[in-house]
């Protein structure tokens, strides 16, 4: 059993397990201060502390270990996101994170696939980002079919850009596939967004990020991708990704079934302030508020904060309820991956435990357990 506090009523209530899946819940009485929620789920995380899935050296060990830290900080479920790279690191790193998933049954548990953003990102400056110019392509469906031999099937997500050649084609059959289309690092037009939902897009990666400084103000792709009901949009915030106003309007105009938070976390993520060379941005800037940025310059090179993190700050750029933000880190990004991140009977037994900290900061965690285990952080 299972005791904590509903973050919708603040009632107690007690959560029964068996077999690594929830088989009960009912109201308790004594449940503590402890919030109880589904474990965090984050569809992006290119690395945390050091541990970086990016710099061409990846192995087993490090996936093991990124898993282990992830779970500490409330993520129970997390796609490794692999971002533009040579054919031949890509096919390297999906091996490697293959191969720690059949070493760990741990790792397994928490990486039910991984997320390819890139390499069919914008060649543009500005709309690619820290992405490098030299490896970005077109689509591939057969690259596609390498992919899925080197990780034995485990590609989960791909994040492009819909206004490649051959990109709608391409979509469509990855989607007919079982792998989502996301939407992303992109220049497109408001017509090449509309294609690619019809072929079956149903994702905006970090929507009102990887885009262009200069648009039109109208029409532009980020307008077209909120007008989309086919398209759910991530959401990176940690107040340097997007201002308030904006999450909040953007928010608004997707609505909260249709929004959900990823961290976009990178390996200098959770390091102690200071300047850092990396193989993606070369000097970048850690500040203590968790902002990461090429350095003397305004421009981001990732996200610094978990999602743990994330939860209260959209809370306060959107005025939205506990309940409300955690449902944008549980339940919503779970329809990504098999329909997980709910309390419900039937559901796999992946909870984390927690009270809210001071204004702004990271809820803290008080417990996580997955698949009904408890997992014991040092």
């Amino acid at each position: 059993m299972i005791t904590g506090r509903d973050p919708a009523t603040g009632e107690g209530i007690a959560v029964s397990v068996r077999d690594g899946v929830i088989v009960a819940i009912s109201a308790a009485e004594g449940a503590g201060d402890g919030y109880l929620t589904p474990g965090l789920i984050d569809l992006q995380v290119n690395g945390y502390a050091g541990i970086d899935l990016n710099d061409g050296k990846v192995d087993p060990e490090r996936v093991i270990q990124l898993t282990r830290t992830m779970l500490c900080l409330g993520v129970t479920t997390y796609l490794p996101t692999l971002i533009t790279a040579s054919k031949e690191a890509l096919l390297d790193a999906l091996a490697a994170i293959a191969e720690a998933r059949r070493m760990d049954g741990l790792s397994r548990q928490v990486i039910p696939g991984i997320h390819m953003e890139g390499p069919s990102v914008s060649p543009a400056d500005g709309p690619r980002g820290a992405h490098p110019a030299a490896h970005v392509r077109p689509p591939s469906l057969e690259e596609f079919s390498h992919w899925q031999k080197a990780s034995g099937g485990l590609i989960r997500l791909i994040t492009l850009a819909p206004e490649h050649k051959g990109a709608v084609d391409y979509i469509r059959a990855v989607v007919a596939a079982g792998v989502h289309a996301a939407l992303g690092h992109s220049a497109a037009t408001p017509e090449e967004i509309f294609a690619a939902a019809e072929a079956g897009a149903s994702l905006s990666t970090h929507l009102g990020n990887g885009v262009a400084g200069m648009m039109p103000r109208h029409p532009n792709l980020i307008w077209a991708q909120l007008a989309e009901d086919r398209l759910s949009a991530s959401f990176i915030a940690d107040g340097h990704h997007l201002p308030a106003e904006t999450f909040k309007a953007m928010l608004r105009a997707k609505g909260l079934e249709r929004s959900l938070l990823v961290s976009d976390c990178v390996a200098l993520a959770g390091m102690p302030p200071g300047i850092y060379s990396q193989v993606v941005g070369g000097e970048v800037e850690v500040r203590s508020d968790g902002r990461i940025s090429i350095t003397g310059t305004p421009y981001l090179a990732g996200a610094g904060l978990p999602l743990i993190a994330n939860v209260p700050i959209a809370m306060r750029m959107a005025g939205l309820s506990l309940a409300e933000a955690l449902q944008l880190a549980t339940m919503n990004p779970g329809r990504f991956v098999g329909g997980l991140g709910r309390l419900a009977p039937g559901q796999p037994a992946d909870l984390l435990q927690f009270t809210p900290g001071a204004p702004g900061e990271p809820l803290q965690v008080h417990a996580v357990w997955k698949a009904g285990e408890e997992v014991f952080c040092r």
